[in-house]
C-alpha cells in the first residue's frame, strides 16, 4: 500500500519531534546542527529555488490567457478586498482572545526579569531592523513594488511582490500585441511552467526527510542542550501561547470556513485534505514563500482552482496576506503591555488593528519577519519595544503555527475567487 504524501510528511514530523526531544535531553545539539539541520536547509533552498520561475511563468501565462483587462481588474479587486477583510478579522479575534485570557497576568515576576535578560541582545537587533523600516515614507511600499532591475528582484525571494508586478506587466503587454507575435513567448512560458511543476513533484520526494530535519533543529535550537529550558518557557508563557493558538484556530474555523461557504460549495473535508501537505510544509518551514510552489500545485491539482486564478491569488497572498502573523502581533502587543503592567485603551487597541493590517502587507514571507513589524506596532501604542524579549523564546514555535494559518488563508481565498469566477472544477 502506497502512503499518500501528507502521511509521509506527518511521519517525518513525528520522528523529527521525537528525535529533537531526545537530542535536547541528551545534549546532542551540536550533532543535530552539524549533521541533521543541513538536510532541512537543503529542502527549503530547493523550494525557494523554484518559487520565482513558478510565479513568473504561471502568472504571465495566466494573465495573458485573459481576453480583456476588465477581468484581471475584477479578479484583483476581489482578491485584495477579501485579503484585507480576513486580516482585519484575524486581528480582532486575536484582541478578543488576549483580553479574555489576560495571559500577561500569569507570568511570575522572576521569570519576567530572566526573559528580559536572556533575550535582550536578540531584541535589540530586531529593534534596529524595525527602526530602518519605520524610516520609510508612507508610499515607500508602492515604490518598492516597482523594481529598477528585474534580474536583481528575481535573485531574492523576499522581492516576490516585484516579480508578481513584472509578471502582470508582461502578461498585460502580451494581451495587447498581435497573437502571432505573443504565441512564441507564451509557449516558452508554458514549457517553463510545466517543467517547474515536475520539479515540485521531484523535490517533494525529499519532503519527509526535510521536515524531520527542520523539526529536530527547531526543538534543539529552542531548548539548547537542556530540555528544562523548554519546560520553563512553556510554563511561564503557556497562557500567552494558548491565546495565540486559540486565535489561530478560531480564524481557520470561523473566518476561512465562512469564506469557503459564502463564495463556494466546496466541502471542508475536500479543502483540508487537498491543502494538508502545504499546511504541513508551512508548519515545518515557517515560510509562506518557501511553501508557495506546493500551495499552488495543491490548489490546482487537488482543489480544482484554475491556473489563471491560482497564479495571481497565491503569489499575492504569500506576499501581502499574513492573517496568522497579524493575529499573533495583536496578541503579543497586548500580552507585553499586560506583563509590563500597562493598560491599553480602546483607542490603542484600534491602533493595533489598523497598524497590524498595514504591517501584514509589508511583512516578508520569511521566518521571523513578523517580530520586526511587532516592534513598530508596540511603538505605535506607546509600549516599550524592548518588551519583545519576553516572547522571543517561544517565537519560533508560534511562527510555525501562524504560517499554517497564512497558507490556509491564501488557499481559501484562491478557492473563493476561482468559484466566483466560474473557474473552480469540481
Amino acid at each position: 500500500m502506497k502512503l499518500e504524501l501528507h502521511w509521509k510528511i506527518i511521519i517525518g514530523l513525528v520522528l523529527g519531534l521525537a528525535f529533537g526531544v531526545l537530542a535536547a535531553a541528551q545534549g546532542w545539539g551540536g550533532f543535530t546542527a552539524d549533521w541533521i539541520a543541513p538536510f532541512g536547509k537543503i529542502f527549503i533552498n530547493l523550494l525557494k529555488l523554484i518559487a520565482v520561475p513558478l510565479v513568473l511563468s504561471s502568472l504571465i501565462t495566466g494573465v495573458a490567457s485573459l481576453s480583456d483587462l476588465k477581468k484581471l481588474s475584477r479578479i484583483g479587486g476581489k482578491t485584495i478586498t477579501i485579503y484585507i477583510a480576513t486580516t482585519a478579522i484575524a486581528v480582532t479575534i486575536g484582541l478578543v482572545a488576549v483580553n479574555i485570557l489576560q495571559p500577561g497576568d500569569t507570568v511570575p515576576e522572576e521569570m519576567k526579569v530572566k526573559l528580559l535578560d536572556t533575550y535582550q541582545s536578540a531584541a535589540s537587533g530586531k529593534m534596529e531592523a524595525a527602526e530602518q523600516v519605520k524610516e520609510r515614507s508612507v508610499l515607500q511600499p508602492i515604490v518598492d513594488m516597482v523594481p529598477s532591475n528585474f534580474f536583481s528582484s528575481a535573485s531574492n525571494n523576499r522581492n516576490m511582490l516585484q516579480v508578481v508586478f513584472v509578471a502582470i506587466l508582461v502578461g498585460i503587454a502580451l494581451i495587447q500585441i498581435p497573437k502571432e507575435k505573443a504565441r512564441p513567448v507564451l509557449e516558452f512560458m508554458e514549457g517553463v511552467n510545466d517543467l517547474v511543476i515536475k520539479l515540485v513533484d521531484n523535490i517533494m520526494l525529499m519532503a519527509p526527510i526535510g521536515v524531520f530535519a527542520l523539526i529536530a533543529d527547531t526543538i534543539t535550537s529552542v531548548a539548547g542542550n537542556n530540555l528544562q529550558n523548554v519546560l520553563e518557557l512553556l510554563g511561564a508563557l503557556g497562557f500567552y501561547m494558548l491565546a495565540v493558538i486559540i486565535g489561530l484556530i478560531l480564524q481557520m474555523m470561523i473566518t476561512y470556513t465562512s469564506v469557503l461557504k459564502i463564495f463556494s460549495k466546496m466541502s471542508l473535508k475536500k479543502f483540508y485534505q487537498g491543502i494538508a501537505p502545504a499546511q504541513l510544509l508551512a508548519f515545518s518551514t515557517s515560510s509562506s514563500g518557501a511553501t508557495l510552489p506546493v500551495t499552488m500545485e495543491r490548489c490546482e491539482d487537488e482543489l480544482g482552482v484554475s491556473e489563471e486564478v491560482s497564479s495571481f491569488v497565491l503569489p499575492l497572498g504569500a506576499t501581502i496576506n499574513m492573517d496568522g502573523t497579524a493575529l499573533y502581533q495583536a496578541v503579543a502587543a497586548v500580552f507585553i503591555a499586560q506583563t509590563l503592567g500597562m493598560d491599553l485603551t480602546i483607542g490603542a487597541q484600534l491602533t493595533i488593528v489598523l497598524t497590524a493590517v498595514l504591517a501584514s502587507i509589508g511583512t516578508a514571507a520569511v521566518p521571523g519577519a513578523g517580530i520586526i513589524m511587532l516592534v513598530i506596532i508596540l511603538e505605535a501604542i506607546g509600549v516599550p519595544s524592548a518588551g519583545i524579549a519576553l516572547i522571543l523564546g517561544v517565537d519560533r514555535i508560534l511562527d510555525m503555527m501562524r504560517t499554517v494559518t497564512n497558507v490556509t488563508g491564501d488557499a481559501s481565498v484562491a478557492v473563493a475567487v476561482a468559484s466566483s469566477e466560474g473557474q473552480l472544477s469540481s
